[in-house]
């Protein structure tokens, strides 16, 4: 769990993770997606990615000269539930190999930073629980980790696929 935001998940949110909560039910998560520290490394992460301005024309240098004000403000807003998504910019990216375009929504850096938030509070509840041999969207694996595994099943003889889901 060393890829965990360190600055929303404590030693002793990392503890009960561990030993897991009674019933197995987390409760008050909201209280962590509006801490400002979690707003601010939720920036980073958006910062990082880049990325255009959604449907208000705001990119990430905009947002950023107004950083401490932004995030008090989506603070605020996520703190006394008033906080709304914005309508999302629909663009069209070529898809490659074809005539075709392939449709891509793109939220305002505002949304961006609310999303990353959620997930830096969400993702490690959820990660424990994922299957060993589950690649998708999962912190520190990728495709090429999965193509691995079955490049190592294929070399010792393996020939089937099996899934616990079916």
């Amino acid at each position: 769990m060393d890829w965990v935001e360190r600055s929303v998940w404590t030693d002793r949110m990392l503890e009960a993770l561990d030993k897991g909560v009674k019933g197995e039910v987390w409760f008050s998560l909201i209280d962590k997606v509006y801490r400002p520290k979690t707003l601010y490394a939720a920036w980073q992460a958006v910062k990082r990615n880049g990325g255009s301005a959604g449907t208000d024309h705001e990119n990430v240098e905009r947002f950023e000269q107004k950083l401490e004000e932004n995030i008090n403000k989506l603070s605020e807003e996520l703190r006394t539930e008033t906080y709304r998504p914005r309508p999302i910019k629909r663009t069209y990216i070529d898809k490659p190999g074809s005539r075709e375009k392939r449709p891509l929504g793109i939220p305002t850096v505002r949304d961006r930073v609310v999303q990353s938030a959620i997930r830096l509070v969400i993702e490690p509840i959820f990660e424990r629980q994922f299957r060993p041999h589950s690649y998708g969207f999962r912190p520190t694996r990728g495709c090429k980790d999965a193509l691995r595994e079955v490049e190592k099943g294929i070399s010792i003889g393996k020939v089937l696929v099996f899934s616990d889901y079916f």
